[in-house]
């Protein structure tokens, strides 16, 4: 995945996706290679449902791929790795970006700030 083949629904998704410091870290140990979803959660000092959270955000902007194996003693352990991808910010891959975003409807997502009037 490159940032020039990003829509900008895409490019929110992953920014979004590592805005978050845990998340940043999970990326960082995955880059050192694969890893299973215990040994992950050791490794990062979290607790497993936590840590599912942020992977599944990660596998959702498709920076991490996930699958599923049988151990030796057939138990199903759940691996995850780093997705081949690069990203450059610049202001024009922004630009470009911004163009294709999805319009949002103010009436549904109304500004943290604002206060919606209703209609009687």
């Amino acid at each position: 995945m490159s940032s020039e083949d990003l829509t900008g629904d895409e490019l929110v998704e992953i920014l979004s996706a590592l805005a978050n410091p845990l998340r940043v870290r999970i990326v960082a140990v995955l880059a050192g290679g694969r890893d299973y979803v215990s040994h992950l959660a050791r490794e990062i000092r979290v607790s497993r449902p936590v840590l599912h959270m942020h992977l599944k955000r990660l596998e959702a902007a498709g920076l991490i791929a996930g699958s599923l194996e049988l151990s030796a003693d057939g138990k199903a352990m759940k691996y995850y790795e780093v997705t081949d991808f690069c990203l450059t910010l610049t202001p024009s891959n922004l630009a470009a970006a911004a163009a294709t975003l999805t319009p949002s409807d103010p009436l549904k997502n109304p500004p943290k700030n604002s206060t919606r009037e209703e209609n009687p």
